[in-house]
Formats: C-alpha cells, structure tokens, sequence
C-alpha cells in the first residue's frame, strides 16, 4: 500500500521540489542583480516587510495595474543605461508607481526627484511643466543617476542606498563602519545609515522578490498581470505650441483622464506655449492612429478669443477667464503688457467650454483682498515656503497672480 501511494505522489513531490529549486535560483539571481550575497534571503526585517506586503497584496498589485501602461518603457530604459530591471521597484518604494506623488520634503514623480538634483539631471521645472513627473525623462534621469552612483560606490544596493540617504551621508557611514557589506550597514545595533534607509532597501528586495514570483501570481487573481505588463506600452509623439490635450484625445478617442496620467508633467492640459514641439505620451497602440488623424490647426480655431476693448488690461482679461494674465502673455507672444483696442488676444480655454476657468493643478489665482498670509493660512503652507516657490522678495501680490503652492 505505502509503495502504492508512493508511486502516485512521487511525481508531485518531485514537481512541487523542482518548482521550490526554481524559484530559489530566481530570488539568488535577483540578490545578484543588486549585488547582495544569498544570506539576505534570511534578513527578518526584510521577509517581515515582505510579508506585510503580501498580507495587503491588493495594494501591491493596484499599483502595478496603474501602472501597466508604462512598465515597459520605464524596463526600457533601465536597459538603456545597463540598470538591473529590478530597479523598477526602487520607483515603487518611492512613489508607488504614481506620477503625480509629492512629498513634505518637495520631492515629486516616479522617482521623487527635489528640484535640486532635477535640474541637475536636466529636467525642467517652470510654470507650464514639471519634467519630474514626465514618465520617460525622469526615468532617463534616474537611471544616469543611478549608473553615477553606482560608479562611485561600485555595488548596486549601494547605488539604491546612496539615493536614498545621500552619496555623503553613505560615504560616511561606509568609513565609520569600515565595511561596505550590506550586513554591517544595514545593522539595526550599529545604526551606520538612517533607519529609513536601512527599511528603504529592504522594501526594494521585498517588492522585487514579491513582483518576480510567477508561482504566487499564477495562485493569485492577477495572474493576467504575467503578460500584461509586456503587451502594453506608450509612444512618444511631438506636438506643437499651445497644443490642446482635449482636441488630442478627441482625435484619437482617448479619454481625457487616461491621456493626462500618462502626462503628468504639463501643468496645464496644454503643451508650453514656449516650446515649437513637445514630448507627449500616448499608448502604443493608439500610435497608427495619431500618424493617420493627427494634424496641426491654427491656434485661434482650438481657443477662445478675446478682442480687446476700451479700459481692458491684461490682469482684467486673466482674472476673467480664471486664467494667469502671464499665461496670456506668454501665449500671445507679448514682450510687454501694453494692449491695444480690437487686439485679438488667444485664451488657452476650450472655444466650446462654457466655463470661464483654465484647468491646473496645485496652483492658486490672487483674488481681491488676499495676502500672502491669508493664502497661506488657507492651504496650510508658509509664507516662506509660497515666497521661495514664486521667487517674491517681498509680500507685495497682484490680483490676477498665479501663485505656486505645492511644487
């Protein structure tokens, strides 16, 4: 009978054996990619966050469902600039795979970049975008950040830990230490590096680990999520001055909300009046279709048009349509704010919209009787912070101005 029955589970043992032996050898060639030895399978720290995670695995996967659209070009790359692909979930443990995060800290995007080291990496922030978000560029960004890292450290968990902390902050704690072995950092007695630090490369491999299981997604409900994730992607498409989002994503049948959380880095739902061509994103499949439909229409047959009339000014004009009178300016292409009678003047609002307001985000239009210090009390930000963000010297504030609260 025992020899019976052996027979019959021999081969499911050996199955669930040779299942167990293949999943191991791709958490030891993920430890790989980020340089780390195999004993940090067995981190308890690690496995605890690893499991927590798994206890709310409907956040996990929400965030990757949100971002499906993009994963391939954020692994793509990655490629580019020989980052392990792993590094993926180092902009999950940032940002939770959402454009649109900000910090206290006045970090933003994927890769929660602070205006600083943004700009450094060349990515432009002013007032009609903020390229941290742009889900290509700062990828781009991140990764020639994280291959400069990982040339002065020499290890990839180092590169994931000095952007966390700081290449100083490591640096030092690597000499305090004298070892660069995760191990010895990572020390919950010693305390060489921050505590979030020390939890911040734990949550990469934990997520990682968890994101490279195919066994759990192929037990779980999101095992349409294996193939997914490479049969979407996004395109890039140039499109001129002024451009509307609106008249784009009617052309091509795109909602509205969709094409705008792939372009989280125009602050308007408008391409920069500034530039003569901008990146843009659509999804991939939707690629043929822009080349087939898409063409350019002169400005004044996308927007409203306001002529001008006696005892008009720019302000007056701004603070009527609900749109910045420097957005006006800088669509009409006015060196100075002199206007003259039956000027025709575009407003970048839709010719159909019965609203008189323009659409943005985190920003704020001076009303009659406001302050610095009534703005501030209201949104619950300092004057110092509304200051630095606007570049004033002083408190003085116009009615019509558009005042940067959260960027």
């Amino acid at each position: 009978m025992f020899k019976y029955l052996f027979v019959l589970l021999f081969p499911l043992l050996l199955s669930a054996n040779l299942t167990y032996e293949s999943n191991y050898n791709k958490e030891l060639k993920l430890l790989s990619s980020f340089d780390i030895e195999p004993s940090f399978l067995y981190d308890p720290i690690m496995n605890r966050l690893k499991q927590q995670t798994l206890k709310k695995d409907k956040h996990f996967f929400r965030a990757m469902e949100e971002a499906y659209l993009f994963i391939p070009a954020i692994k793509s790359t990655l490629a580019k600039y020989d980052i392990p692909q792993e590094f993926l979930y180092l902009a999950m443990a940032e940002s939770n795979f959402r454009t649109k995060a900000y910090s206290s800290k006045r970090a933003t995007g994927l890769w929660q970049f602070m205006p600083r080291t943004a700009k450094l990496y060349n990515l432009k922030i002013d007032e009609y975008v903020d390229e941290r978000r742009d889900l290509i560029k700062s990828t781009e960004a991140a990764a020639k950040y994280l291959s400069a890292l990982h040339k002065r450290f020499g290890k990839w968990y180092l590169a994931a830990i000095a952007y966390n902390c700081g290449g100083g902050r490591l640096n030092r704690a690597i000499k305090k230490a004298g070892s660069d072995e995760l191990s010895v950092l990572v020390d919950e007695e010693k305390k060489y590096i921050p505590k979030e630090s020390r939890y911040y490369i734990r949550k990469i491999v934990a997520l990682a680990l968890i994101g490279s299981d195919e066994r759990y997604l192929l037990n779980s409900e999101y095992e349409y999520l294996l193939n997914r994730a490479n049969a979407y992607s996004i395109a890039t498409v140039k499109l001129s001055s002024g451009e509307s989002l609106q008249r784009l994503s009617q052309l091509l049948n795109i909602p509205l909300k969709d094409l705008k959380k792939l372009n989280r880095h125009l602050k308007y739902d408008f391409v920069p009046p500034y530039a003569k061509e901008y990146d843009v994103y659509i999804p991939y499949i939707k690629l043929a279709e822009f080349k087939q439909k898409y063409y350019k229409a002169p400005i004044e047959k996308i927007y409203k048009v306001h002529i001008v009339t006696r005892g008009d000014n720019l302000s007056y004009i701004g603070k009527k349509y609900g749109v910045s009178y420097k957005v006006i300016k800088d669509f009409n292409h006015l060196k100075s704010n002199r206007l003259r009678l039956k000027q025709k003047l575009i407003i970048p609002i839709s010719k159909k919209s019965k609203k008189h307001k323009i659409s943005s985000r985190n920003y704020y239009m001076v009303k009659r009787g406001d302050t610095l210090e009534s703005i501030a009390r209201a949104h619950r930000i300092s004057v110092r912070n509304i200051k630095t963000q606007n570049h004033l010297k002083g408190s003085l504030i116009h009615v019509g101005d558009r005042l940067k609260l959260y960027e």
